[in-house]
């Protein structure tokens, strides 16, 4: 699929217009199962953050998201993905409900899921079925630490499989979140809205 360019106010003085790339992250294109858990009411918040549930990701970080698919299917693997490019409104959403700067970044300073370069995912295995991984996604415990003893010598194998095919495809690592990876370079992506996007999330 084609990048989609969006034409953005930036935030100088200026107010100059900036556009960025971003990319649709579905099959056929890319083989993920997309469970994006904030159009559900199964997130912090207890209610759909994302009135659309449509995954994007910033072309560069879609580049490294292909490498990481095709590196797990190597070993009989898919990745499902629990949340992508989070617009700047559902960051404030998420922080509202539980301003836990363990786990989440503060909206005043940007995450790097607002940006499109960071992505929450798990790993499947040939059956479609979830790898154990400790615990559940969003869990707001140092049980979701990615070196945490206290899970099971699985857990913590499953992990390391993870973090290893994400590191191996390019990918940075949240030491706090087991799920989460990011661009190295995160915060040279400027901020999208939810107006930026061709059609609304929220």
């Amino acid at each position: 699929m084609a990048p989609i360019k969006i034409r953005r106010r930036s935030g100088s003085v200026a107010g100059m217009m900036t556009s960025m790339d971003i990319v649709e992250i579905a099959p056929p294109d890319f083989d993920v199962d997309i469970a994006l858990a904030y159009a559900t009411t199964a997130n912090i918040t207890g209610q759909p953050v994302y009135r659309n549930a449509q995954c994007w990701l910033h072309r560069t970080a879609a580049q490294h998201l292909r490498h990481a698919i095709d590196l797990a299917a190597l070993q009989g693997w898919r990745l499902r993905i629990f949340d992508a490019l989070r617009p700047t409104e559902a960051q404030w959403a998420l922080w509202n409900a539980d301003p836990n700067p363990e786990f989440l970044a503060d909206p005043r300073r940007g995450s790097p899921h607002s940006r499109g370069v960071a992505v929450d995912l798990t790993l499947l295995d040939r059956n479609g079925q979830a790898l154990d991984m400790g615990t559940a996604f969003d869990a707001f415990t140092p049980r979701s630490h990615h070196a945490n003893p206290d899970v099971s010598i699985d857990a913590q194998r499953n992990r390391l499989l993870l973090l290893g095919l994400m590191t191996a495809a390019g990918w940075d690592f949240y030491r706090n979140e087991w799920w989460h990876y990011q661009l190295f370079d995160a915060r040279r992506f400027p901020l999208i809205a939810d107006a930026d996007l061709p059609v609304p999330m929220m």
